[in-house]
């Protein structure tokens, strides 16, 4: 839900529609179906350079997902590109692990910079309040403000992995 939200107030549109729901076993996320094209291979797509990935990779950043494997970057038949599985991610720690990691240490672009902007100017601390802690909350507004200081890509923390296992 939360992915979901910080991706459409930042303007990355990488994140399936996530809408709470009341399911059998009680309340819980359900996110839109999205169909994949089998034709790409997403282990070569995911070595280019491109814009959408470096998206997500800010994204990523943003929101400290520790779990962004091969597997959950989906390119649909039209072409757009989405990420799932934001289970791990928001974490108070620095835990950012990634196979997104070509845009290392890159300097933002002023369109970058705008889009975190937008997310620290228009974040509902309340709605967050009901799907976050506040340390984790504080954790994304303190990230988010470390990269406008940096105005760079993060580099990976030496002292966690930087790439999920297995990165399928």
């Amino acid at each position: 839900m939360v992915a979901y939200y910080i991706s459409e107030l930042g303007g990355f549109h990488l994140v399936p529609k996530t809408v709470l729901r009341d399911g059998p076993f009680g309340l819980g996320a359900v996110q839109e179906w999205i169909e994949v094209d089998d034709e790409v291979d997403v282990v070569n797509f995911v070595q280019s350079d491109g814009s959408i990935l470096r998206n997500m990779a800010l994204f990523d950043a943003i929101i400290n997902n520790a779990d962004r494997k091969f597997g959950h970057i989906l390119v649909g038949p039209d072409g757009d590109v989405y990420g799932c599985d934001h289970g791990v991610s928001f974490h108070e720690e620095d835990k950012l692990r990634t196979v997104l990691w070509q845009f290392a240490d890159l300097d933002l672009t002023e369109h970058e910079i705008e889009k975190i902007k937008r997310i620290l100017g228009g974040l509902d601390e309340s709605y967050l309040a009901d799907l976050l802690t506040t340390d984790e909350i504080d954790a994304l507004k303190s990230r988010a403000g470390k990269l406008l200081d940096l105005k760079k890509f993060p580099m990976p923390n030496p002292n966690w992995p930087a790439i999920p296992w297995p990165p399928y």
